[in-house]
């Protein structure tokens, strides 16, 4: 049996960070995990940017909320619920990606969650577990399923590395360039077919 494991942001929907640094101005709050390889520095970042501007959980939110999937997500994850099971495994919470998930018919997700104090301030993050992404990826291929797995940026390789097939997509050239063993994907129909090649030619 085979099951299909997909970052969320910048594979199905946009970046929600980038998306607040749009709505406010804040051209600092645009750095991903393309930058900051390192999710708690990149996390500790943020939050000290959220402080320093007094931004608030409901920013962030209306950000998230504003937000739709990429183009053809909605169609691509429709047609691979029918040749895999699927399941997002990624670096957002659950405070934030409730309406996108919505807008792409809940599709089952593993993330993180925020931590809110009482005058609606970003306090803190709780990690769903150390590197979430490959010790999913594990836990899957001890339940004896093949796992097929695609991403965009430096937090999910460990996840690429760990599943029987990985591939980026849509991914920056300095991720391409430093991991020249992972096949790219330059958008749905590609990555389709990558999809499709390996099931056909795995056991």
């Amino acid at each position: 049996m085979n099951i299909a494991c997909l970052d969320f942001e910048g594979v199905l929907v946009p970046e929600i960070w980038v998306g607040l640094a749009q709505r406010t101005g804040i051209e600092a709050l645009k750095v991903t995990t393309r930058d900051i390889p390192n999710y708690d520095e990149l996390m500790k970042y943020r939050l000290d940017l959220m402080r320093k501007h007094d931004l608030r959980f409901a920013d962030i939110q209306a950000a998230a909320n504003g937000l739709e999937p990429l183009d053809g997500a909605e169609e691509f994850l429709g047609w691979l619920r029918t040749q895999f099971q699927v399941v997002i495994l990624s670096d957002t919470y659950y405070e934030l990606a409730g309406p996108l998930l919505r807008k792409l018919s809940y599709p089952t997700m593993l993330c993180h969650r925020l931590e809110i104090d009482s005058e609606d301030r970003v306090s803190g993050y709780r990690l769903r577990q150390k590197d979430p992404k490959r010790a999913s990826v594990q836990a899957f291929k001890s339940l004896n399923y093949r796992v097929l797995a695609a991403g965009d940026s430096y937090n999910d390789i460990s996840m690429l590395q760990e599943a029987h097939f990985g591939m980026l997509f849509c991914p920056p050239d300095k991720v391409i360039a430093d991991y020249p063993e992972f096949g790219v994907a330059l958008n749905y129909l590609e990555l389709k077919e990558s999809f499709i090649a390996d099931n056909a030619g795995s056991p």
